[in-house]
């Protein structure tokens, strides 16, 4: 019967993993258009009705749009071309093809948003609403493996061959084109583009991160298990046992490995402190958390 059950479980297991992988498949693709459509929202009736610009690839594709007459999709596609190849070869296959399906759905939307009015004449409201609804949608893309910005993949090159971080590259090449938006529509447009930038890539790090910020803190103290049973009971959070070893004195210790949440960070340095004030804490942000028991149990 034993054998049985094994056998029946090696035969499904397979068609189990490929509706699993159909279904991941379908949710990803799904959430990139989901993204698209609401990045485009942001653009066509706050943004681009106002002459305000996002950065990268897509500000450019704006200018050129209002400075030729012909359609933001078609710059949108025409000048992404160079930056896919080069995202293709450095970072993979499924990250040129999640960016492609969202910068060709963007550009079709665009063609259909594009006669809808914009909701406010209010520059100032079109830079902060258009900015949380657009950086939304590039969260939503950016955090299920695409992009929308050429700039991006290129700050990616050039971090891994010398010592400027992503971040710095990008700020360098939107301080170029933000500047080109002054003599384009204005300089009281740079500015309020400048204000949207800022907005969309706040509003990129909350859907990238989430609201709730969790962190990684790990604790050496010769009272390691009085601060597990205590972090367990109070904080209601699991916690791991590693084993290390003092370098200097060649002693055996056990580290405390536990994640929280923001709010949580201040009761645990308080919970360690309190029974050990020679306690060793580190805490350190946590990007995204897959898999294990990160659930808060009942503390009450």
């Amino acid at each position: 019967m034993t054998d049985l059950k094994q056998e029946t479980a090696k035969t499904f297991r397979p068609i189990l993993r490929k509706r699993k992988k159909a279904k991941d498949w379908i949710k990803k693709y799904f959430l990139l258009l989901l993204g698209s459509l609401i990045y485009t929202t942001g653009l066509e009736i706050f943004l681009v009705p106002n002459n305000i610009i996002d950065g990268g690839v897509v500000g450019i594709s704006i200018m050129a749009s209002h400075l030729t007459g012909a359609p933001f999709g078609v710059f949108m596609i025409l000048l992404n071309l160079p930056f896919l190849y080069m995202g293709y070869k450095q970072i993979g296959k499924s990250f040129a093809i999640s960016t492609v399906v969202s910068i060709v759905a963007i550009s079709i939307l665009s063609v259909y948003f594009e006669p809808i009015p914009s909701i406010t004449g209010d520059y100032f409201l079109a830079a902060i609403f258009g900015g949380i609804i657009t950086g939304a949608g590039v969260g939503l893309i950016i955090r299920h493996g695409g992009s929308l910005d050429g700039t991006e993949i290129v700050a990616i090159i050039i971090d891994k061959k010398t010592t400027f971080s992503v971040g710095e590259v990008v700020m360098f090449f939107n301080l170029f084109i933000l500047g080109a938006a002054g003599f384009v529509f204005g300089w009281d447009k740079a500015m309020y583009s400048l204000v949207a930038y800022f907005v969309i890539s706040k509003m990129i790090d909350v859907v990238i991160k989430g609201l709730d910020e969790s962190y990684a803190v790990m604790i050496v103290s010769d009272e390691n298990e009085e601060i597990a049973d205590a972090l367990m009971h109070r904080l209601g959070r699991g916690v791991t046992f590693l084993h290390g070893q003092g370098a200097y004195t060649g002693d055996a210790k056990k580290v405390l490995y536990c994640v929280v949440t923001r709010l949580e960070v201040g009761k645990l340095k308080d919970i360690a402190l309190e029974k050990d004030e020679t306690a060793f804490v580190t805490i350190n942000p946590v990007h995204d958390i897959v898999g294990g028991r990160f659930k808060k149990k009942s503390i009450h």
